[in-house]
């Protein structure tokens, strides 16, 4: 049983987001630090919902999957501080992030 961790960045009207340091530099630093602990890593950006007028909810989400919740809290014990550190230099949204098991 494996464990995703979803990071996702709400589309809040007015925010601001840097997506080229995300994608760069801060993503760089999370697989500095915690990549060893990573089995998969993933970037996806919001487009849109089935309402062709609506916003997506959620403007960038990052996925990540670890071997084992013991895996995930570890790597989090050891480098959350500086992987949360970061977030000021790429965005002013607070992330909405949510550990879940894989059941397949």
């Amino acid at each position: 049983m494996t464990i995703t961790v979803t990071v996702m960045y709400p589309n809040t009207p007015g925010s601001n987001f840097d997506l080229d340091y995300y994608l760069t530099t801060h993503k760089e630093l999370v697989g500095k630090t915690m990549g060893s602990s990573i089995i998969n890593m993933k970037v996806i950006k919001g487009l849109g919902t089935p309402d062709p007028d609506a916003a997506a909810p959620f403007q960038i989400m990052a996925i990540l999957e670890f071997e084992s919740i013991e895996t995930l809290h570890k790597a989090m014990s050891e480098h959350s501080e500086e992987v949360l550190g970061d977030i000021p230099n790429f965005t002013d949204i607070k992330p909405i992030v949510q550990f879940s098991e894989n059941l397949n």
